[in-house]
């Protein structure tokens, strides 16, 4: 992966300063493939997207990720800090059999693909309710559907069973486990486990976010004392800016 220079990273910043998250999610996947085009970046399964974010916060802020959550426990509370490995994380990605996601159940044999960026974000857009997301989801991702040998219509396929969309989010969550990272943390001080997930994009994003007003602060302070332009600064290495900064400290 070619690590993405200060400067279009800034940009990167600046733009995802009037969305929402999940247009700060698409942002930085194309930070991490900046070959790709939208559609390309939409169409990928969501483990793919979150193993490439992993591997751009490898690359821009290393592998060490330190998480802190509170214990579930109300009369614990108590704060825990601990650490991942983006390198680690990075590597989970996804492998959907070549025939597809096959499901059979009361009578019911379906094929599903896995689900996409874009399949996730029409189905919770169009749905009421996390039940409705999952048969619209199912319904987008059906490749193939027959109930007791019949071929099923595209009506049947959005009501479809309980029992069958259990199935298929067990099938996608095997073939894709790097789409959510579920942490089961026990706390040091009471024992008891909190559950937690882990959003890689809003993560990556409130590094980014922290990291890009500390450079701007290093480029004001570098152009009120040397009269230096933005891009000047921004071609220096972290090193020689920090270096020019101790210096004017020491005036």
């Amino acid at each position: 992966m070619a690590v993405t220079g200060p400067a279009e990273l800034l940009a990167t910043w600046e733009a995802g300063q009037v969305l929402q998250d999940s247009g700060r999610a698409l942002l930085l996947h194309r930070a991490a493939r900046p070959e790709a085009g939208t559609d390309a970046l939409l169409s990928v399964p969501a483990g793919e997207r979150a193993a490439d974010l992993f591997a751009l916060r490898h690359a821009l802020f290393g592998a060490r990720m330190q998480v802190k959550l509170a214990c579930a426990d109300p009369e614990c509370g108590a704060a825990m800090e601990f650490e991942l490995d983006a390198a680690e994380l990075g590597s989970v990605r996804p492998r959907p059999p070549e025939d597809g996601l096959r499901v059979a159940e009361g009578g019911w044999s379906v094929t599903f693909r896995l689900p996409t960026i874009a399949d996730l974000a029409e189905a919770a857009s169009a749905a009421a309710d996390a039940a409705d997301a999952r048969r619209l989801l199912a319904a987008r991702c059906a490749v193939s559907a027959a109930q007791d040998g019949r071929p099923a219509g595209p009506g049947e396929l959005e009501r479809l069973p309980e029992a069958v969309l259990k199935r298929f989010a067990e099938a996608v969550e095997e073939a894709d486990p790097g789409a959510e990272v579920t942490l089961s943390i026990a706390c040091p001080e009471c024992g008891a486990t909190t559950p937690a997930e882990l959003d890689i994009a809003a993560y990556l994003w409130t590094e980014l976010d922290a990291w890009a007003r500390d450079v701007l602060l290093d480029v004001h302070l570098l152009a009120s004392a040397y009269g230096w332009s933005e891009p000047e600064i921004l071609a220096l290495s972290p090193l020689r800016r920090r270096y020019y900064l101790e210096l004017c400290a020491d005036v």
